[in-house]
C-alpha cells in the first residue's frame, strides 16, 4: 500500500471520523475530509485538506474524491430532525458511493450499527440496511463495520447517563433494563476502520468491545464509578420518554427518542455469539476519566450545527419524524448549553416566561406612531422621497 495515495474521511472534524483521520496522518497517509461542518475548527491544519460534502452537486462530490484509493465513510445522522432525517441520509450516501464508484475510489470501509435490517419498523436501523445494500452494489471492495453503542473522549450516550446520574435526583431505566449492549471504544473502531482499509476483500464485521452489559447492569457500573448514589427504577417506556423530553427542553437538545428506546429494548445493539474485537474495556476507561465523565452535557444538536442547520429558523425547528416523534425547540441555545457547572442551561439565557424580567406597565404599552402625515398619505410619502 502505497502513502502518496489519497486516502479521505467523512466528517474528519466529527467523533469517529477525527480518530479515523489521526490514525492515518500519524502513518503518513494524505488524507482529504468531506465534510457539512467547514465552519468547525480544523483540528488538523495543514496535514487534512478540506472539501464539502456536497450532495446537491455529485460532479464536485467526484472531482473531490479524484485520486482517492479508500474512502472511509462515517456519515449519518442519529434522529430524523428538521434539515435531515434517516431517509435522507440514505439517499446521501447513495450519491457518494456513486461519486465514489465515478472517481475510480478502489476501497469503501462503513460504519454501520449492529443489527440492521431492510424490515425494521424502525427508521434508524432499516435505513443503516438500505445503505449497506447500495454500498454493496456500488461495485468498489467494502468492508462494513457494525458498531453497537461507541464510548470514549467526546461519546454522547455514555457521557449522558453519567450526567444524568450526576445532576438528577433518580434515573429510570426503561421496563426491567435487561436488554443488552455491547460499547466499543471509538479509538478501537478507528483503528478497526484503517485496518480494514489496507485490505481488498469484502467483509461484514460486527465491531463490539470486550464487555456485554444489561442497560440496567451499565447504569450500575457507571453510578459505581463516578459515585452517584442516585435510585436506579424501572419505568414505563412512555413515562421514561417523556422525561427525556422533558431533559431535552432544559439542555435544548434531544435527549432520546422513542425509535432509540424501541431498538434497545428489542436487543437491536447485541449481537449472540459475536467474537470482540475491541480491546479496552468500558470499565476501566470509565475509571480512568470517572472525574470528567458526566461533567458536562453532551449535545447531539450543538455537533450538527452544520451550514444546513445555520439556515433554519432559530427557536422554531420541529421534528419531522415518521416514528411520529416531536422533538424540543432548538437553535442557539443548543449550541450553548451552560456556563453552570451543573451542565443545565441558564435561565437567563432561555428567557422562558417563568424567567423572563417582568416589563413594566410603561414599558409593555404599545406605543402610539408619531403624528406624521407621511405615513398614511402615499402621495405624501412619494414626494418626500424626491
Amino acid at each position: 500500500m502505497t502513502n502518496y495515495r489519497l486516502h479521505a474521511v467523512t466528517g474528519a472534524f466529527g467523533y469517529s471520523g477525527k480518530h479515523i483521520a489521526r490514525i492515518l496522518i500519524e502513518r503518513g497517509r494524505q488524507v482529504i475530509t468531506l465534510t457539512n461542518s467547514l465552519h468547525k475548527p480544523n483540528p488538523f491544519g495543514q496535514r487534512i485538506r478540506v472539501h464539502p460534502l456536497c450532495f446537491d452537486d455529485p460532479k464536485r462530490l467526484t472531482e473531490a474524491l479524484r485520486g482517492v484509493e479508500t474512502l472511509y465513510n462515517t456519515y449519518w445522522v442519529r434522529f430524523n430532525y428538521r434539515g435531515f432525517s434517516h431517509e435522507q441520509a440514505v439517499h446521501n450516501s447513495r450519491i457518494l458511493f456513486r461519486a465514489a464508484r465515478e472517481a475510480g475510489v478502489e476501497r469503501i470501509v462503513h460504519i454501520s450499527i449492529t443489527n440492521p435490517s431492510l424490515d425494521s419498523p424502525l427508521s434508524y436501523f432499516r435505513g443503516k440496511a438500505q445503505v449497506e445494500e447500495a454500498l454493496k452494489s456500488c461495485g468498489a471492495s467494502y468492508a462494513i463495520l457494525r458498531p453497537a453503542v461507541l464510548f470514549g473522549h467526546e461519546d454522547i450516550l455514555i457521557n449522558n447517563i453519567a450526567w444524568a446520574l450526576r445532576h438528577l435526583p433518580i434515573f429510570g431505566v426503561f421496563g426491567d433494563g435487561q436488554y443488552r449492549l455491547q460499547p466499543i471504544f471509538v479509538q478501537d473502531l478507528a483503528q478497526l476502520a484503517v485496518a480494514q482499509g489496507e485490505t481488498r476483500d469484502n467483509a461484514t464485521i460486527h465491531a463490539i468491545g470486550p464487555e456485554t452489559y444489561t442497560y440496567r447492569g451499565l447504569v450500575e457500573t457507571i453510578a459505581e464509578i463516578i459515585g452517584a448514589r442516585r435510585p436506579i427504577v424501572s419505568v414505563p417506556p412512555w413515562l421514561g420518554y417523556a422525561a427525556g423530553r422533558v431533559i431535552g427542553k432544559m439542555v435544548g437538545d434531544v435527549f432520546i427518542t422513542r425509535g432509540e428506546i424501541e431498538g434497545l429494548m428489542a436487543d437491536l445493539l447485541y449481537v449472540e455469539g459475536a467474537e470482540p474485537v475491541g480491546r479496552v474495556r468500558l470499565s476501566d476507561w470509565a475509571r480512568t476519566h470517572r472525574h470528567e465523565l458526566g461533567r458536562d452535557y453532551a449535545s447531539e444538536l450543538a455537533r450538527r450545527a452544520d451550514a444546513k442547520m445555520k439556515q433554519t429558523d432559530r427557536g422554531r425547528t420541529r421534528s419531522d419524524t415518521d416514528e411520529n416523534d416531536r422533538r424540543p425547540r432548538t437553535g442557539d441555545r443548543g449550541r450553548t448549553l451552560s456556563s453552570s457547572r451543573s451542565g443545565l442551561p441558564s435561565p437567563v439565557y432561555f428567557q422562558s416566561k417563568q424567567h423572563r424580567p417582568a416589563a413594566s406597565k410603561r414599558g409593555s404599552r404599545r406605543r402610539k406612531p408619531a403624528n406624521n402625515p407621511t405615513r398614511a398619505n402615499p402621495a405624501a410619502r412619494a414626494k418626500s422621497r424626491e
